[in-house]
């Protein structure tokens, strides 16, 4: 294995925490207590993506979850360099949404807690030449994340049954066989070794629209803005239909889909924390086995001097 990465320590600043500790002490308590599983797709639900609200917050405030959120980041940081030491799971972290829902925005602030060394980000564009010349499927087993490794896909091989079956790229029959194949896929990676979790960051159609407007208005991210991103703008509809039907038909226990409502940045954020948080710790990681019991490491050491 590769030589073990260094700790990355997370500084934790409270700067709404001139509250008492029992005030603090109930705030975490509120974050303990959303309820992760109902924002977990249930393939049998006949609740529609359009029916999600988009502006959810579970009655919390920014002001008075940021302590927690930045307590997660501490945790998930110590966990990433657990999991790199114990070297038997791989985590992989798909996320998908329309554009603007906020992909790079949530893996800058929640992913950037842990050390670089342990967590790669792969993209996937508009697939390459040598790429079409293979399955679809293909160019996504080379990414995915080896033993010790968190992998983050930031779109994903869900790309082939949304773009291309909203523009009738594929039929409905193609599409259904690729949903059977997507699961028997990540069926595959679960069985050895990779733990998987899939992020849908659901946004409204008004918060697109404020979110493209500010790429207009804030010079620094004019570059930001894409025409193309209008013209899929006029399939709002069809998109929506199609993440509907990914998510319930691919939504399974090994590897399940969230819906993120990510209208309020904050809690989309906070979201996603809890979830990757509740993720590692569920792993049952372990630290290796020393080469001797400390007493004779020691001895080695004061010999080596």
């Amino acid at each position: 294995m590769a030589m073990l990465l260094p700790h990355t320590k997370v500084q934790v600043d409270y700067p709404c925490m001139n509250a008492s500790k029992t005030a603090y002490k109930n705030t975490r308590n509120k974050a303990m207590s959303i309820d992760l599983s109902k924002f977990q797709v249930d393939p049998k639900s006949k609740l529609h993506l359009k029916d999600w609200k988009t502006n959810d917050d579970e009655g919390l405030t920014r002001e008075a979850m940021l302590p927690i959120f930045q307590e997660n980041l501490k945790a998930i940081s110590e966990l990433q360099y657990k999991l790199f030491a114990d070297s038997s799971r791989g985590l992989l972290i798909v996320i998908q949404g329309i554009d603007t829902a906020g992909k790079d925005g949530v893996i800058r602030d929640v992913f950037s807690c842990m050390n670089p060394q342990g967590v790669y980000v792969k993209s996937f564009k508009k697939p390459e030449k040598i790429e079409l010349a293979h399955d679809y499927l293909w160019r996504v087993h080379q990414a995915c994340p080896g033993k010790g490794m968190i992998g983050v896909f930031n779109r994903s091989h869900y790309e082939d049954v949304l773009i291309t079956r909203v523009h009738k790229w594929i039929d409905d029959k193609t599409c259904q066989r690729r949903y059977e194949d997507i699961n028997n896929f990540e069926k595959l990676l679960t069985n050895e070794g990779t733990t998987i979790v899939k992020l849908f960051l659901l946004i409204s159609k008004d918060e697109q629209f404020e979110r493209l407007q500010s790429r207009i208005d804030e010079p620094q991210r004019n570059w930001k803005f894409n025409l193309a991103d209008l013209a899929e703008r006029k399939f709002w509809n069809e998109y929506m239909d199609a993440f509907h039907d990914a998510l319930a038909a691919t939504s399974e226990k090994h590897a399940p889909w969230f819906v993120i409502p990510s209208d309020k940045k904050w809690f989309r954020n906070l979201l996603v924390s809890e979830i990757l948080l509740k993720t590692l710790q569920s792993l049952d990681l372990k630290w290796p086995k020393p080469a001797a019991d400390a007493a004779t490491l020691r001895k080695a050491l004061n010999e080596a001097k």
